[in-house]
């Protein structure tokens, strides 16, 4: 087996089992660059709808097509939001997992919940089994290093299905975190229901990460998804 290959399956193991991995150096620093001039100035510290944007798409088939070991064939991606993290536009954000995707319409079910609006987009908390099956994928447009307000997760969580809060910081306690630091080109794969959490930037740096989300390209329950590449 090469060294390419090795790594890929040691990466894509660790995948499984802690429910994210780091990719190094999947774009160049300026290929960064150039993804960030596309997406432009935020307003405020995030902007959810880019995966309408041609170019935005363009990146979400690559990186379906570059990370195979991670993202099934079959997926779509459903959602792409910039996020901006500076000394101006900080935030801390508790533990927790990620609960909603964005969906075409509202469905009347007993099994949906936690219906919401944002940016004109329908979210709804689907069943486990659903949220399950969801990879994000986060590329980082510039370095985030431990002053930076890195994401904090904590491995072995995705497996453990909808968690209360109280459960989580018990968990985060007793399993400890890995803080996720990269530079700008890498990527965190990740479980939406791993745990995690970030803190505030500490530092004067600017943090812009591309969040991608996938799923599978049908949905249960009569739901569709607002939005699919």
């Amino acid at each position: 087996m090469t060294d390419h290959l090795l790594l890929a399956a040691i990466q894509a193991a660790q995948f499984n089992a802690d429910g994210f991995a780091c990719i190094k150096n999947v774009l160049t620093p300026a290929q960064c660059d150039g993804l960030a001039e596309l997406a432009g100035p935020l307003s405020g510290a995030g902007e959810r709808s880019l995966l309408k944007a041609p170019w935005c798409a363009d990146v979400a088939r690559l990186l379906r097509e570059h990370l195979p070991d991670f993202i099934p064939a079959d997926h779509v991606a459903v959602q792409c939001t910039l996020f901006e993290k500076t000394a101006q536009k900080n935030w801390l954000v508790a533990v927790h997992q990620d609960l909603s995707i964005p969906v075409a319409r509202r469905i009347d079910h007993p099994w949906l919940g936690g219906w919401s609006e944002k940016e004109g987009t329908i979210f709804v908390q689907p069943p486990s089994r659903v949220l399950a099956q969801m990879v994000a994928v986060r590329l980082h447009l510039d370095d985030c290093l431990e002053a930076d307000g890195p994401l904090r997760l904590v491995p072995g969580t995705h497996q453990r299905g909808r968690i209360d809060q109280a459960t989580a910081v018990e968990l985060r306690r007793s399993l400890g975190e890995t803080v996720c630091v990269a530079h700008a080109g890498d990527v965190l794969i990740m479980r939406p229901l791993a745990l995690h959490s970030s803190s505030r930037n500490t530092g004067t740096s600017r943090r812009r990460v591309l969040h991608f989300v996938y799923g599978p390209p049908t949905l249960p329950l009569g739901l569709t998804w607002h939005e699919a590449v």
